[in-house]
């Protein structure tokens, strides 16, 4: 090539050429390619029923494996979401054996398989048209994770410039700074490579209060963008107005476990509280977006106990999952909770795995009042009424034509209920079947029963 030709081109070659971050600009890998076809029938936020899997306690073997085995028993109950805990290396750096000590993003921990098995544990999932979210641990790492040593200003340090831990008690894991844009960008790239290189669903993200509202702006408009995939995004922390507005569709919900337990059930506090609870949490939210309420999670059964030893036995148990699942939100079932499982199941630790023995009567219950939930727009998506009294959490969920009536008792001891005569205009049937009861100017529930009514006969759901 002539040397005249050579000068005039190479400004053209340079605009050509790729453009190196400019400083403080973080470059990215490119996304993997994509693993199987995008899940097409992953839930609106509403209309999740979400199953926890601790697969330290799961099954002997401790490995995906051991889930696939159970999967149909999953989907029996009425489940459209599977939740898998930590699925990630754990730090071996002053370890306490927690999977939320994370020492690499992109890679799957030996202790329960491969990627390989990773994989056909989701396409297994999908295959019985429930979609798959992981655990996402985003606000630290274990402290012998590569970015320690490789980006130390990804980190954050105190006066003496050494990186801390995110709270005093949580010695084996160091706090990641979300301030600096290359560890943000290296956090989005991260979460990106298991949509596309497992083919999931979403993520439940840990201790979401931690990292910055920039970046869950950034890294939840960075997964919203993947083209083919619907994801579903819940965040496990106390911010809900900050999680909603940024664009999480689902919220754990911390405080209603401890409203339950403790307020009505040890306190005898008014059941009215709950519509308090309501107001406050759903205040300025999104329409679609919900609470995850739940009687258990791997937190609460390894700290304080199973759901029978919280609420006053297996019936209390029911009761405060009937207004977890039907009042206002998404519910959640931990593993082993459905067999009426009585011990705890650690994550950390020596392992105990559940003891799968079957309690008929209890899965029935549970599959009954999912199977309901799943049927009824109105229970999932419906406007709220309530006429609750002290004793009873008692309200109507009610969409177009079809209104459901909740009353249960949250007392262990028969109490009275005065019907309201609104409801006692409507003529109702027993959404289970069987006759209903007569609703009257009073009404008396036994300890912690439930009942459910609807305005329309059994078999107008099928």
């Amino acid at each position: 090539m002539k040397k005249t030709a050579l000068l005039f081109l190479l400004p053209l070659l340079a605009l050509l050429a790729p453009t190196p971050p400019a400083r403080g600009q973080a470059s990215t890998p490119p996304d993997p390619a994509q693993y199987g076809q995008p899940f097409a029938a992953v839930p609106d936020a509403p209309d999740a029923v979400i199953y926890q899997v601790n697969m330290r306690g799961f099954s002997q073997a401790g490995n995906f494996a051991g889930v696939l085995a159970r999967l149909d028993s999953i989907k029996a109950l009425g489940v459209n979401v599977v939740y898998l805990m930590p699925i990630f290396p754990i730090g071996q750096e002053r370890a306490v054996d927690s999977p939320f000590a994370v020492r690499d993003y992109v890679s799957v921990n030996p202790e329960f398989g491969t990627l390989a098995d990773l994989r056909m544990l989701v396409e297994a999932i999908h295959a019985r048209r429930m979609a798959v979210i992981l655990d996402w641990v985003g606000n630290h790492t274990s402290w012998d994770h590569a970015w320690v040593k490789a980006h130390p200003d990804w980190y954050v340090h105190n006066a003496k410039g050494e990186i801390i831990n995110p709270i005093p008690s949580w010695k084996d894991i160091a706090q990641l700074n979300f301030q600096n844009p290359e560890l943000r960008a290296a956090m989005i790239s991260a979460l990106r490579y298991w949509v596309f290189a497992a083919n999931i669903d979403g993520f439940r993200c840990d201790y979401a209060d931690g990292p910055t509202r920039e970046f869950w702006v950034e890294a939840l408009a960075s997964l919203q963008s993947i083209k083919g995939h619907k994801l579903l995004l819940l965040a496990e922390g106390d911010q809900k107005k900050y999680f909603f507005q940024v664009g999480f569709q689902l919220d754990y919900d911390f405080p209603f476990i401890q409203v339950m337990r403790h307020a009505i059930l040890e306190h005898g506090k008014s059941v009215r509280l709950l519509d308090s609870l309501n107001a406050v949490e759903y205040q300025g939210a999104p329409a679609g977006a919900r609470m995850v309420r739940y009687t258990s999670n791997h937190d609460i059964n390894s700290s304080e106990g199973p759901p029978q030893e919280l609420f006053g036995g297996e019936r209390g148990a029911m009761a405060v999952f009937v207004v977890a699942a039907y009042m206002k939100a998404v519910p959640m079932i931990y593993n082993g909770q459905e067999v009426g499982y009585a011990k705890r199941v650690p994550f950390m630790g020596p392992r105990q795995p559940v003891d799968w023995t079957p309690k008929p009567a209890v899965t029935r219950a549970y599959k009954q009042l999912i199977g309901l939930r799943n049927a009824s727009p109105a229970l999932r998506t419906g406007t709220l009424a309530s006429y609750s009294s002290a004793d009873v959490c008692a309200f109507t969920k009610t969409q177009g034509g079809e209104q459901v009536l909740v009353l249960v008792n949250l007392r262990n001891a028969s109490v009275p209920y005065a019907v309201p005569a609104a409801l006692a205009r409507t003529r109702w049937h027993n959404a289970f079947g069987g006759a209903a009861p007569a609703l009257k100017e009073k009404l008396t529930l036994r300890p912690f029963e439930y009942v459910v009514l609807r305005n329309q006969p059994v078999s107008a759901r099928h």
